[in-house]
C-alpha cells in the first residue's frame, strides 16, 4: 500500500509540443493537463494554437491522453513496474 496520495512530474511532451503535468493519483489513476488543455474538450484557441504549431512543423500534433507512453511510463516508474 502506497502511504502518498499524488505525485507529479513536468515534462516537455512532444506530442503537442509543449510543457504539461503528468499526475499519478495513489489509486492508479492518471492525469495529463496536455489531455485537458489539447484533448477533445479543449478551448478553440487551444486547439488554433496547437494547429498553427503543426503547419510550423510540417507534422501532426496531437494529445494521446492518458493512452500516451509518456504518461503510461511514469505511471509504471512510479509504481514500481518498470520495464
Amino acid at each position: 500500500m502506497v502511504d502518498w496520495q499524488v505525485t507529479a512530474k513536468g515534462i516537455y511532451c512532444e506530442a503537442v509540443e509543449d510543457d504539461v503535468v503528468i499526475i499519478v493519483f495513489a489509486d492508479h489513476s492518471v492525469r495529463c493537463t496536455g489531455y485537458s488543455k489539447y484533448g477533445p474538450e479543449a478551448k478553440p484557441e487551444a486547439l488554433a494554437i496547437l494547429k498553427k504549431k503543426s503547419r510550423v512543423l510540417k507534422r501532426k500534433l496531437s494529445c494521446e491522453g492518458p493512452q500516451d507512453y509518456r504518461v503510461i511510463d511514469y505511471k509504471d516508474s512510479v509504481f514500481g513496474q518498470d520495464k
